[in-house]
């Protein structure tokens, strides 16, 4: 594809030789001739010079960098967004055939959309239904009354427990769990206990990414409810009851216990914990491995456990690491007083 056509499909204008032949993206610095590549991070900039691409993505105002780059320029005033929709076009995916294979199990009354693909060894339930166009790979089980809506891709191994819905465009990576049995068991009076039958449905909305071997569990009552647009990252625990808002970002190994509700736009990094029966606010940040054990106001930035304030929480790490030499003065200092009270 020429660098002009591709631009034109990105709706971004050219700088040099439209005519250049573009082949693949790359990283800035391992591209060659017919690689795209892209400035999205002023601190990549010096890599600009020596870059062997045929064309970089850069933003509209970094006019002042374009005598350092040796090629050509697609203008974009968000050029990390760009690059990922160029990286769609120069590497579209291509779906497998429509139907179900002969060494699929299929329920009778199971409804698929004849544009579906149904791979080799999946099972699917009494009474699901399967939307136009999804994709459902080998060993993928969707238990009986599950919704799986249209553009979905189930990847192998994926299981979708029984009167689950799943919205359009949802991507499941493999081993992932939808619809689990949540942690609920009740005590005797001999200290054993009781399981707690998780009945309710688990509600996928539109456009959510789930990672690989992520569980999303069902409840007892009511619904677990991932709402549109929300993008979850390998090895997430989502425990019964809970609802994420819509756009939420969550990074791997992340903890949610059951029935809190997080806020639309939050972004947990990487190990996050979350406690139960909380209310996360719209728009709040968590650095790796906070542990959250209170309800968040709207907005904040958050690290540390139990959870405070990101510049809090700063200020406090840079004490910590003087706390041991703060003791020894601190004792020192006891010493000298204890010496002239002897006095």
């Amino acid at each position: 594809m020429t660098l002009g056509e591709l631009a034109r499909r990105l709706e971004c204008p050219v700088e040099g030789d439209a005519a250049i032949e573009i082949r693949r993206v790359a990283k800035i610095e391992e591209a060659g001739p017919g690689d795209l590549t892209f400035l999205a991070n002023p601190k990549y900039a010096s890599k600009l010079a020596s870059t062997r691409a045929s064309a970089v993505i850069m933003n509209g105002e970094a006019g002042s960098l374009r005598d350092a780059v040796p090629c050509a320029v697609i203008r974009s005033q968000s050029p990390y967004l760009t690059f990922a929709r160029a990286a769609q076009v120069l590497s579209p995916d291509k779906p497998p055939a429509a139907g179900v294979h002969s060494l699929a199990s299929i329920a009778p009354d199971a409804r698929i959309d004849p544009t579906a693909t149904v791979s080799a060894f999946a099972v699917i339930g009494s009474g699901a239904t399967i939307g136009a166009r999804t994709i459902v790979h080998p060993h993928v089980v969707i238990g009986d009354g599950t919704a799986i809506g249209a553009d979905c891709i189930l990847h192998a191994h994926v299981s979708i427990r029984e009167r689950c819905t799943i919205g359009a465009r949802v991507i499941v990576q493999n081993g992932a769990v939808v619809g689990s049995d949540g942690y609920g068991f009740a005590q005797r009076a001999d200290g054993s206990h009781e399981k707690i039958p998780q009945r309710a449905p688990v509600v996928i909305e539109d456009d959510v990414e789930i990672g690989a071997n992520t569980t999303i569990d069902r409840p007892a009552v009511g619904e677990t409810r991932i709402k549109a647009g929300t993008k979850i990252d390998n090895l997430v625990q989502i425990a019964h009851g809970v609802v994420l808002g819509k756009n939420v970002l969550l990074a791997a190994q992340v903890g949610i216990a059951g029935s809190t509700v997080v806020g639309d736009n939050v972004v947990f990094g990487g190990q996050v914990g979350v406690g139960g029966h909380l209310t996360i606010g719209d728009g709040v940040k968590a650095a790796g491995q906070t542990g959250i054990t209170n309800s968040v106001d709207a907005g904040a930035f958050i690290s540390g456990y139990p959870a405070i304030a990101n510049s809090e929480w700063r200020r406090s790490s840079a004490v910590f690491r003087k706390l041991p030499d703060m003791r020894k003065q601190l004792r020192a200092l006891e010493e000298r007083l204890r010496k002239l009270e002897e006095k």
